[in-house]
C-alpha cells in the first residue's frame, strides 16, 4: 500500500505540473503516455514477446502516433483526421498482406486498435488543456475518472450487495456505481462552484458539471471494465510494471482513456 500511495503521489505531481505547463511539455508526455500505452496493448495481443520480435505492423502504429500527435500539436487533427485514419489502416493492411501469413487477422485488426485506443483518446487531454480556460476545465477528466473509481469503492464496500458485472468483475456492486456517479456529480457541482471564482462561469452552468461529473461517471467505470476484459480475455493481471503499486500505463489510466475525449466533447458543447 505504501508503495502504491507513493507512486500515487509521484503521478499526481507530474500529471499537475505539465499540465500546469501545458504547451509542448503535456504534448511530449502524452506521446510518451502513448508510445507506453501502445507498447503495453501491442504485448498483450501478441505482436511481439514470448519470442514474436517487433516487425512491421507494430513499427507502422508508432509511426501513426507521431504524425497524429504532430497533426493534434499543429492543432490540424479534427481536418485531417479522417485521412490519417484510413491512411494508417491502409498502410497496416498492405503489412498484412505483403507480409503473409506472418500475422493473423486479429493481430492486423488488434494493431490498428491499438492506435485508437489509448493514443488518440490521450490526445484530448491536451486539445483540452488548449481550450480557452484549458487549465481549469481539463481537471473534469481526472475528477471523472480518479474521483468516481474512489466513491464507487467506498460505497461499494459499506453497502455493495448486487453485483456490476458479476463475470468480468466480481468486486464491482451496483450500488457502488450509483455511488460513484452521484459522488463524481457532487464532485462536478463543488469544482463549479470554484471555477466561478477563478474564470468567466456562471451559477446558473453548476447543473451542466452535476451532469459532466454523472456522466463522466458512467463512462470511466465502463472503460475500467473495458481494461479488465480485455486482460481477462488475454488472462493477464497487469497490462505492465511501469508504476510500483499500480502496474502498466492501461492499468492506472484506463478510466481517463475514456473521459478524456468524453469531457472534451461536453464541454465543447456546452461550456
Amino acid at each position: 500500500m505504501k508503495t502504491r500511495v507513493i507512486s500515487g503521489v509521484v503521478l499526481f505531481l507530474i500529471t499537475f505540473a505539465s499540465i500546469f505547463v501545458g504547451s509542448a511539455l503535456l504534448w511530449g508526455i502524452l506521446l510518451a503516455i502513448s508510445f507506453i500505452a501502445y507498447y503495453e496493448l501491442s504485448k498483450v495481443i501478441g505482436l511481439h514477446g514470448n519470442g514474436i520480435k517487433p516487425g512491421i505492423l507494430e513499427l507502422i502504429g508508432y509511426i501513426s502516433i507521431v504524425v497524429y500527435y504532430v497533426m493534434v500539436y499543429m492543432q490540424l487533427s479534427e481536418k485531417f483526421f479522417s485521412v490519417w485514419i484510413i491512411l494508417s489502416l491502409l498502410l497496416m493492411a498492405a503489412a498484412y498482406v505483403f507480409t503473409f501469413p506472418r500475422y493473423k487477422a486479429e493481430l492486423f485488426m488488434g494493431a490498428f486498435f491499438a492506435v485508437i485506443y489509448a493514443p488518440v483518446m490521450f490526445s484530448y487531454i491536451y486539445m483540452t488543456r488548449c481550450k480557452e480556460n484549458g487549465f481549469w476545465l481539463v481537471w473534469f477528466v481526472f475528477i471523472c475518472a480518479w474521483i468516481s473509481d474512489t466513491c464507487a469503492y467506498f460505497v461499494g464496500v459499506k453497502f455493495g450487495k448486487h453485483k456490476l458485472a458479476p463475470v468480468l468483475s466480481p468486486k464491482k456492486s451496483i450500488e457502488g456505481s450509483i455511488g460513484g456517479v452521484v459522488g463524481t456529480a457532487i464532485a462536478g457541482i463543488i469544482y463549479g462552484v470554484i471555477l466561478i471564482f477563478v474564470i468567466d462561469f456562471s451559477a446558473s452552468q453548476l447543473w451542466i458539471c452535476a451532469v459532466i461529473g454523472a456522466v463522466g461517471s458512467i463512462f470511466s467505470q465502463i472503460g475500467d471494465l473495458v481494461a479488465s476484459g480485455i486482460k481477462r480475455n488475454f488472462d493477464i493481471k497487469d497490462y505492465g510494471k511501469l508504476i510500483p503499486g499500480h502496474g502498466g500505463i492501461m492499468d492506472r489510466f484506463d478510466s481517463v482513456i475514456v473521459t478524456a475525449p468524453l469531457i472534451y466533447f461536453l464541454i465543447t458543447l456546452f461550456l
